[in-house]
């Protein structure tokens, strides 16, 4: 039964799609728009498009972005995250092109906000990021971590938010360094999305077999060749995934 999720993450940094380590040393890739639109061609199930420098800089979602790759007639289903300021800002990026929006510093922030773009949206097209590490929940603005709250497991667990992007931050970009007892913080039923340092078949594998996992995300492990997102799945026979798939390249 196909049910889980292989998602492949661009990150995208002042315009530019970059190969992250934990967040803090990045190199060029090239065009986020291509990436996503490769992702789209070698089977990805979902596609994160991660804009890491619009709230810090308070500058909302990349909506020039999403037009662009709006353009590209993807079939692949895109989650947006960067931005996210304000119930309007998600339905704007969702009618531009992401069909799903990640929020961030709004769960801190502004709740009601959150909750009125599930109003709008539906539920299921609002995602909460929860970056952990074994200090707690990571506040990038601030660089502080504490214990998740109490209105972060209450808006997961009564559905505000329809999933949890639990990012192993301090791995991120570190082939084989997911921590998976980052997974067991959340306590509850909602379901989770693993991100962070998952390089392998086998920790694709390992992240799925978990109940509440329903999707591993991949993201710099993607970009260093040509149909990885085949390879990978083709590595993992027998798991809840769509099967490979291969598109004939087009040259952006």
């Amino acid at each position: 039964m196909i049910n889980k999720r292989l998602v492949g993450v661009v990150t995208v940094r002042q315009g530019w799609a970059v190969q992250s380590f934990g967040y803090g040393r990045y190199l060029p890739l090239g065009r986020p728009e291509v990436l996503v639109e490769n992702l789209d061609r070698w089977g990805a199930d979902e596609i994160l498009l991660n804009c890491i420098d619009r709230t810090c800089r308070s500058a909302g979602p990349d909506m020039a972005l999403l037009e662009l790759i709006g353009k590209r007639g993807l079939s692949t289903p895109l989650i947006y995250a960067g931005g996210i300021r304000n119930a309007q800002d998600a339905v704007d990026a969702v009618h531009a092109a992401a069909d799903r929006v990640v929020v961030d510093a709004l769960i801190r922030d502004d709740l009601d906000q959150v909750a009125r773009a599930g109003s709008l949206l539906g539920n299921q097209a609002i995602i909460g990021s929860v970056p952990l590490s074994d200090d707690g929940w990571l506040d990038y603005r601030t660089g502080a971590s504490e214990p998740p709250s109490a209105a972060l497991l209450d808006a997961l667990q009564s559905g505000v938010l329809s999933e949890a992007l639990v990012t192993d931050w301090k791995h991120e970009g570190s082939p084989e360094a997911f921590d998976p007892a980052l997974l067991d913080l959340l306590d509850g039923d909602f379901p989770l999305i693993a991100f962070g340092g998952i390089s392998t078949p086998g920790q694709v594998r390992s992240v799925l077999a978990r109940p509440r996992v329903v999707a591993a995300a991949v993201g710099n492990f993607l970009s260093y060749r040509e149909h990885a997102v085949q390879a990978l799945k083709e590595a993992i026979p027998g798991s809840p995934v769509r099967p490979a798939a291969y598109q004939q390249t087009r040259y952006a």
